[in-house]
C-alpha cells in the first residue's frame, strides 16, 4: 500500500511538472483557466460574425447617420442578451460634412473632376448614393482658391526640402500629394506651413491600385475612380472633438469657438481618385520628379508648376452631431473596481466592412462566448468592459470623449485597454505597452493559425524570418518572440495610453487580405467576403487571441506585467537617440564641408536648377548622464523584481492584491502632466504619434523630435524630464519589491 501511495504521488508530481504554466497564475488556477479557454474556443462560431457584418454594413454608418444609431442599438441589445450591463453613452461633437466640392483644371485643356465613385453590379451596397458621405477630407477648411499646381510627392517636410533645392516655392500655390508616407493630415499641415493655399491628395495606383494587383471587382485593389476619404484634423496636437480638448463633449460642456480650434486645418483639402488626378498631373511642367517620387500612372511625373490654374472650392456644414458609444460591463466578483477594457469602433466612412466591422464582429463574438461561459459557472475576478466606439474615423471622437469624461475613474480602475480595428487574413500584428510583451507571446503561442495549423506565434516568426534581409536574418533565427511595436496614433488607444497612462495593446491579423478598398464605397461586405477574410476564419482567430487577453487579465492571481522587458525596450530607445545625435553630427559636418568645397554646385547639371543645401549649425554634445544613471537604477531594480516575480503567486492574497495595485498603476508613472512640447494633451513620455508623422510613433518623443528639429535646448530639457520620469517608474518597481520582501 505504501508503495502504491508513493507511485501515485510520483505520478501526480510528474503531472504537475508538465502542467502548462501561465504568467501570473498558480499552477492550480492555470489548469482551470486553460480548461475554460478550451470551452471558450468551442463556443466561437464564424457564422455569427458573418450575420452581424451583414447587418452592420447594410447601409452607410458614418457619424450622424441613421444606420450609425441603429448599429449602436443593435449591438447594445446583443450585449444585454449575453448578460452584460449595457448603456449607450452619447456625446455631441463637431463633425463637418460637405456642402460644396468642386475641382477644375482651367485653361486650354480644361477638366472638371468627377469626384464620384462608380456603382458596381458586383457590389450590392455601392449604389446607395443618397446615404453615402461623398469623398472628402473632414476638418478641411472652407475655401475658394485658384492657383497654379505643384506636385509635392508625399508632402512630408523632407519633400519640401527637396523642392527647395529644385528652386520650387509652393507659396500661393495649390499642391497635389500622393497618399502614403505620412498620415494624410500631415500633408495639408506642412503645405500650409510653406504658404500653399490648397491641398489635393490622390491615391496613386503604385500604392493600392493596378500596379499592386487586379482592381475591384476583378481583384481586391482600388479601381480608377476609388477615393480614400479621411480626416485631416491635426491629431498629433490632440484627438477628439476639436471644440472640447481635455474634457468630454457632453451637452453642457464649455466649447471653444471654431476659430479657436487649432486642430482644424487652415487650408482647403480634397481627396481624389487617380482617374481625376491624371489630367492634373499631366498639366504640370518644370523639373521631372525625382525617381523615388514617381508613381504608377502612364505619364512622366513633373514637379510643376502648371501653366494653367486649378480652381478648388470647398464649403462645409459645421454641425454638432451625436455620437453613440456602446458600453457593456460584466462585473468581477472579487475586484469589481479593476477594469479590463476592450474596444473597437463601429463607425465607418461608408459601409466600412473591413474598417472597422471586421474587428467589431470579432469583439462581439468574443464577448458572447465569455458571457456563455459565465452562465456555465466561469467566475471573473475583475470586471470586463466591452466598448463599441463611435466617431473613430473623424479623429478618435468616441473613445477620446469617453476617456476624458471618465478620466478620474479610469485612473483609479483601468488595468488594461485592449484595442482592435480592421482585421483580415494573414499574420498577427501586435503593438502596445512593452510590459505586456511576454504575456502576449504566451497567448500567441496558444492560438492556432487557421490556415497552417501552427501557432500564430510560429507563423509570425516564419513570416518575419523569410522577409528579413540577410544581415537581420542571422540574428532572428531561433528567436520566436514577437516584439511588440510601439503605439503612435491611428485608433482608439490614444485617450487611454497617451493621455491617461493606461497600459494598452492593439491587435489584428492582416497581410494576405490586403486591397485598395480603404475608406472608399468599396469597403463593403461583398468585397470583404471575397478578399478580406473568406469564411471569417481570422475573425475567429482574433476572438481567440483577444479573448485570452481579456480572460487571463481578468483572472490572473498576479497581473502579468514584465517591467524588465520594458527597461530593455526603453534602453534600446535611449541608445537609438544617442546614435541619432551622433549620426546627425557626422552628417552635418560632412555636408557642411561639401557645401564649403562647392561640391554640390560642381556635381549638379548646369542646365537644371538645383540649389546646394544651406550651412547648418554644428551639432552640440548633449548631456545624457542623468538619464544614463536613471536607466542603470531602473535596470537593477527591474531585474531584481522580475527574478522574484515567479514567487508572487505564493504571496498571501492581501499581498497579491497590494502588488496588483502597483503593477496596473505603474504605467501612470510615465505620464508628465505638463505634456509634450507644443501638444500638452499627449502626456506619455515614452510613446506618442509623431508631430510630422501622425500615425507613425515617436518613442521618447520629447527628446527625439527635438533632435530631429535641431532644437538642442529643448532636447536637453527633455532629457532631464525623461530622467525624472524614469526615476518615478523605478520608485514604483521598488515599491513592488517591498511587497515581495515584506510578505507577512
Amino acid at each position: 500500500m505504501k508503495c502504491l501511495n508513493l507511485f501515485i504521488l510520483s505520478l501526480l508530481l510528474i503531472a504537475s511538472s508538465h502542467a502548462q504554466k501561465l504568467m501570473g497564475f498558480t499552477d492550480t488556477n492555470a489548469t482551470k483557466q486553460i480548461d475554460w479557454e478550451k470551452q471558450f474556443d468551442a463556443q466561437l462560431n464564424a457564422h455569427n460574425l458573418d450575420t452581424w457584418m451583414q447587418f452592420l454594413t447594410s447601409h452607410p454608418h458614418h457619424v450622424g447617420s441613421p444606420q450609425d444609431k441603429a448599429n449602436a442599438e443593435y449591438m447594445a441589445n446583443l450585449f444585454k442578451q449575453w448578460g452584460y450591463q449595457t448603456e449607450i453613452v452619447s456625446y455631441d461633437v463637431l463633425f463637418p460634412t460637405p456642402l460644396t466640392r468642386s475641382l477644375e483644371l482651367l485653361g486650354s485643356n480644361p477638366y472638371k473632376a468627377k469626384l464620384e465613385e462608380a456603382t458596381l453590379k458586383e457590389d450590392r451596397t455601392s449604389g446607395q448614393k443618397s446615404e453615402q458621405l461623398p469623398s472628402y477630407n473632414a476638418y478641411s477648411a472652407d475655401g475658394d482658391v485658384t492657383a497654379q499646381l505643384i506636385f509635392v510627392n508625399r508632402g512630408t517636410p523632407a519633400d519640401y526640402e527637396e523642392l527647395d533645392r529644385m528652386g520650387i516655392d509652393v507659396k500661393g500655390k495649390i499642391v497635389i500629394a500622393k497618399y502614403g508616407g505620412s498620415w494624410r493630415g500631415i500633408k495639408p499641415k506642412v503645405a500650409a506651413e510653406h504658404g500653399a493655399v490648397g491641398c489635393i491628395i490622390y491615391s496613386d495606383p503604385a500604392d493600392d491600385g493596378y500596379v499592386q494587383g487586379d482592381v475591384y471587382p476583378e481583384g481586391a485593389y482600388r479601381p480608377k475612380d476609388g477615393v480614400q476619404r479621411g480626416s485631416v484634423m491635426d491629431m498629433p496636437v490632440y484627438p477628439g472633438d476639436p471644440l472640447t480638448p481635455g474634457v468630454g463633449a457632453t451637452k453642457d460642456a464649455k466649447r471653444l469657438d471654431r476659430s479657436e480650434a487649432v486642430t482644424i486645418m487652415k487650408i482647403p483639402v480634397l481627396p481624389i481618385s487617380y482617374e481625376d488626378a491624371l489630367p492634373l498631373l499631366q498639366s504640370l511642367h518644370g523639373p521631372v520628379a525625382p525617381s523615388s517620387w514617381r508613381g504608377g500612372l502612364p505619364i512622366t511625373y513633373h514637379v510643376g508648376p502648371s501653366t494653367d490654374n486649378v480652381h478648388l472650392k470647398l464649403k462645409f456644414n459645421w454641425d454638432l452631431k451625436p455620437l453613440y458609444n456602446v458600453i457593456a460591463k460584466l462585473s468581477g466578483i472579487e475586484f469589481p473596481d479593476e477594469w479590463i477594457i476592450r474596444g473597437n469602433h463601429h463607425d465607418g466612412w461608408v459601409n466600412g466592412a473591413e474598417d472597422p466591422i471586421s474587428g467589431m464582429v470579432a469583439e462581439l463574438e468574443e464577448a458572447r462566448a465569455i458571457g456563455e461561459l459565465v452562465k456555465k459557472g466561469y467566475k471573473l475576478k475583475r470586471t470586463l468592459v466591452y466598448c463599441a466606439w463611435d466617431g473613430e474615423e473623424p479623429s478618435l471622437l468616441g473613445s477620446t470623449e469617453w476617456s476624458e469624461d471618465h478620466q478620474e475613474e479610469l485612473r483609479k480602475k483601468a488595468v488594461l485597454y485592449l484595442n482592435t480595428d480592421s482585421n483580415s487574413r494573414g499574420f498577427i500584428g501586435a503593438s502596445g505597452s512593452h510590459t505586456l510583451e511576454p504575456f502576449f507571446n504566451e497567448i500567441a503561442d496558444a492560438v492556432i493559425d487557421p490556415q497552417t495549423g501552427v501557432s500564430i506565434q510560429e507563423r509570425k516568426y516564419a513570416s518575419t524570418l523569410v522577409n528579413a534581409d540577410k544581415a537581420s536574418r542571422t540574428k532572428l533565427i531561433g528567436n520566436k518572440n514577437i516584439k511588440l511595436g510601439a503605439l503612435g496614433a491611428g485608433s482608439d488607444w490614444s485617450g487611454f495610453l497617451q493621455h491617461l497612462g493606461i497600459a494598452s495593446l492593439n491587435l489584428g491579423f492582416g497581410g494576405e487580405g490586403d486591397g485598395g478598398e480603404y475608406h472608399s464605397i468599396y469597403d463593403s461586405y461583398d468585397h470583404y467576403i471575397r478578399f478580406g477574410d473568406p469564411g471569417f476564419q481570422y475573425g475567429v482567430a482574433l476572438s481567440k487571441t483577444a479573448g485570452r487577453v481579456m480572460m487571463r487579465m481578468a483572472n490572473a492571481d498576479v497581473l502579468p506585467f514584465d517591467v524588465n522587458i520594458f527597461y530593455k525596450t526603453v534602453n534600446d530607445y535611449v541608445t537609438e537617440l544617442k546614435t541619432l545625435l551622433d549620426n546627425t553630427r557626422t552628417q552635418t559636418d560632412e555636408e557642411n564641408n561639401m557645401i564649403r568645397d562647392s561640391l554640390f554646385d560642381l556635381a549638379k547639371d548646369p542646365t537644371k536648377t538645383y540649389h546646394a543645401p544651406k550651412i547648418k549649425d554644428a551639432v552640440p554634445f548633449l548631456n545624457f548622464s542623468d538619464l544614463e544613471n536613471e536607466m542603470m537604477q531602473m535596470k537593477n531594480r527591474t531585474e531584481e523584481f522580475q527574478k522574484q516575480y515567479g514567487d508572487a503567486t505564493r504571496l498571501p492574497v492581501e499581498k497579491q492584491n497590494e502588488m496588483n495595485q502597483i503593477l496596473y498603476q505603474i504605467e501612470r508613472s510615465l505620464i508628465n502632466e505638463n505634456g509634450l512640447p507644443r501638444r500638452a494633451w499627449y502626456k506619455h513620455e515614452i510613446y506618442a504619434p509623431g508631430y510630422y508623422t501622425g500615425y507613425g510613433v515617436k518613442t521618447l518623443p520629447g527628446i527625439r523630435e527635438a533632435i530631429e528639429q535641431r532644437n538642442w535646448k529643448e532636447a536637453q530639457d527633455n532629457i532631464e524630464i525623461v530622467s525624472k520620469t524614469i526615476d518615478q517608474y523605478t520608485l514604483q518597481v521598488q515599491k513592488a519589491m517591498g511587497v515581495m520582501i515584506n510578505k507577512s
